[in-house]
Order: structure tokens, then sequence, then C-alpha cells
């Protein structure tokens, strides 16, 4: 048996980061971790470090590539329509009664691409609907939650495709450690570094309190009205249950919640796209009253057209956030295939569901408050990057002055 190339010390860190950071699991909270069947090695330690944080039961929930394209390859067509809602029926209830939620991405992002569009879609849909209850406890953010990644040689394979695959994994792990900040003497004193500075940049934006901000560089003029009683936010966070939580790891980004009726203008994406096995290249759009009224990519545009039409709200955008163009994983220069990296290289904007707690008391607000002051609901939310070292940003002031935010992608 070979050993890994993954370095088993810095795994150590990042599940500590996931339990301590990440979710700053509390003595007796129960936790629901899914994970892809690869990332096994990474589940243990974080079992491991959630029990000695005191952890009541943790139930990690597995899920496999062969097993997931099996179903493609030999299920009735009508399977595409349903999905296990008692599963996700109990995770709601777990979430109800303050369980804590970690997933670990790492699948192929590309595992679907052969597979039928059609299929692809309804089955998504049908997860989506049926992930509903437990989803709106994440997103109305009533518990501390976290996303942490594992190198899964599937995935490193597409990251480094002219590697063997053994350095394509190595390669990929130390991309996941040195963005996750775990690849340091003491990551839990990085991470509070960091937070302090997302901190300075929202405190900032909320003391502007931008009506909203107006994006210039090549094939985009876009504005985008901010929801009223919108709050910026970044970092650590804290939920509902008065646990302060970090939920994506890594995180580089500060964002709040557009006015889903309030967006003008022309927008082109500045990295691809990947969507559940299909890469969207060159993304152009168009908004009309917040709504994309034209949409093209050079490539996986009927993708693109299907998610759109996911629902009312899908056209319309739930999240913008800013991001550096001198971020760490943007000078990385590697492209993820994974959203949860690559939104942290560039600034981007969300398609579909907003987040409650972008608002002023959201937390506290019915569903029709938050859409009465802008908040887009949708089954979807989609992040992609619009940002890059050729725009720039304005804050418009509530009386209408501007306010350079960034400058070639930097903040001003």
């Amino acid at each position: 048996m070979t050993a890994s190339p993954i370095d088993p010390v810095k795994l150590d860190k990042l599940a500590e980061v996931a339990i301590k950071v990440g979710l700053q699991l509390q003595p007796g909270q129960d936790l629901v971790l899914t994970a892809p069947m690869a990332a096994l090695p990474l589940v243990r330690r974080i079992v491991e470090h959630a029990y000695k944080a005191g952890a009541g039961i943790v139930q990690p929930i597995f899920a496999d590539e062969e097993i997931t394209l099996a179903r493609y390859k030999y299920a009735a067509n009508e399977s595409f329509d349903r999905a296990p809602g008692w599963l996700y029926e109990g995770m709601a209830k777990a979430f109800s009664g303050n369980a804590a939620r970690l997933a670990i991405s790492g699948d192929n992002p590309m595992m679907l691409a052969g597979q039928d569009a059609d299929k692809v879609s309804r089955a998504n849909r049908a997860t989506s609907m049926a992930y509903k209850p437990a989803l709106e406890k994440i997103t109305g953010f009533d518990i501390n939650w976290n996303i942490v990644s594992y190198p899964n040689a599937s995935w490193a394979k597409l990251v480094f495709p002219d590697d063997p695959e053994e350095v394509a994994v190595k390669k990929l792990a130390d991309a996941i450690f040195a963005a996750s900040r775990v690849d340091v003497e003491d990551p839990i004193g990085a991470w509070k570094a960091h937070n302090a500075k997302l901190k300075e940049r929202w405190t900032w934006l909320n003391g502007n309190n931008f009506s909203a901000l107006h994006y210039t560089g090549p094939g985009t003029d876009l504005t985008i009205g901010l929801a009223d009683e919108h709050r910026w936010k970044g970092g650590a966070s804290e939920a509902k249950n008065g646990i302060t939580c970090n939920p994506n790891i890594p995180t580089e980004e500060v964002f709040t919640t557009p006015h889903a009726r309030r967006v003008e203008g022309y927008v082109r994406s500045t990295k691809p796209l990947s969507h559940n096995g299909t890469l969207i290249e060159n993304i152009e759009v168009r908004f009309e009253a917040g709504r994309i009224v034209s949409a093209k990519a050079t490539k996986g545009e009927a993708v693109l057209n299907k998610v759109m039409d996911t629902d009312e709200g899908a056209r319309r955008i739930g999240e913008v956030a800013l991001v550096p163009h001198s971020s760490p994983i943007s000078k990385s220069g590697v492209l993820f295939y994974n959203t949860l990296y690559d939104e942290n290289a560039a600034s981007h904007i969300a398609l579909g569901q907003c987040y409650a707690d972008c608002f002023v008391n959201g937390t506290k607000m019915s569903g029709d408050e938050i859409a009465a002051r802008g908040g887009n609901k949708s089954l979807i939310h989609i992040d992609w990057m619009i940002g890059s070292d050729k725009i720039d940003i304005d804050g418009i002031t509530q009386d209408g002055q501007t306010v350079p935010v960034m400058r070639k992608g930097e903040w001003a």
C-alpha cells in the first residue's frame, strides 16, 4: 500500500479548523455531515475533532460517484422526477433541533458531463424541492454550518490534467490547504486575523449604505441596486442559534443582498462556471428591471437557459459579493471547477435565492417582509464570476453621489 500524497498533518489541521473555526461546534451539539466516499480520511479526522469538542452525535451521510452514475445508466425514466424526501425531512428535523451542518465537497465537477441533460435537470429540480425544508434552515442561518473540501482524485485530474494522478492529488491538496489557511503554524490565529480584515471591509460598506453598485469594464456596464435595509457580511457570522461560525472555508468575499427588481444593464462573466458537469463559458446577460431578458454563452448555453427556467426567481440575483483580484485563490492561477474556490478568486453575483441574514434584523423577518425589501426567492443559488483586474466598481450613495469602491479589481 503506497503512502497517500496528501499531507496528513495539514489534513488534520483542516479537520480541526472545520470544527473550531468553521462550525465552532458546541458541547452536546449534534452534527450532520455529508461527504463523497473518497473523502473518508478527512471525515474520520473531522469526527474525531467533533467528539473531542464535545459533540453529541455525529452522523455522516456518504455519496459515491459510481453509485450516482449507475442511476443515470440504469434507472427508470420516472426516477429522475423523484428525490429521497424522507432523508431531507430528517435533516430538516435535525436542524430544527439545533444540529450543526457540515458539507465536504470533492466530487468530480464533471461527473455528469456525459449524461442526459434533461435527466440531470429534472433530478436537480426534484432534489432542490425535497431539500428545501432543510436548505431554508441554512439560508435562513438558523444554525451554524460550514463547507470544506477534500482533494478527490477525479477532481484533481480535472484541475491538473497533464500530471500523473498522485502528483495531481498532491497539487490540489496543497492548493486546498493554502486557500483554507491550514498550511501555516497557527491556522486558528490566521483565521482570526483574516476575519478581522473582512470585518473592516464590510463595516466600511455598511457605513456608506450605498443604494447601488455600478460596474464598468470589458463587456460590462451594470448597475445593481441594493436591497432596502441590506447589510454587508463576510467571514465569521453569528447564526440565529447564537453560535458564530465561518460558513465557507475558504472565503475571501464580503457580500450582501441586491434588490431583485433594481438591476439594469449588461455584464460578461470573467471565469467559467462549472455547473453539474457542464462548463459554462463566456456568459453574457442583459438585465431589465432586475430580470435577465437575454443570455448567451459560448459553451453550455442550453444548460444556462435550463437553469434560468427553474422558477420565477432564477432569472434574478440573490447575492452580490466583492473579492479583490489579488485574493490568494486568484493569485494561485488555478481554476478549481468548484464554486467554493472559484468564487473567491473574483467578485461575483448569484442567480436565485437571497440570504435572510443580509438584512438588518433579517433573521427575524418573514419571507414576505424580505421580498418587500427586494430579497429574491428561488430554488437555486448559483454564483458566477464577473470581477477581474479590468473591472471598476463605484458605490452610489442614497443622494446619488459616486464613491470609488474598487479600481482594476482592487479595493479603492
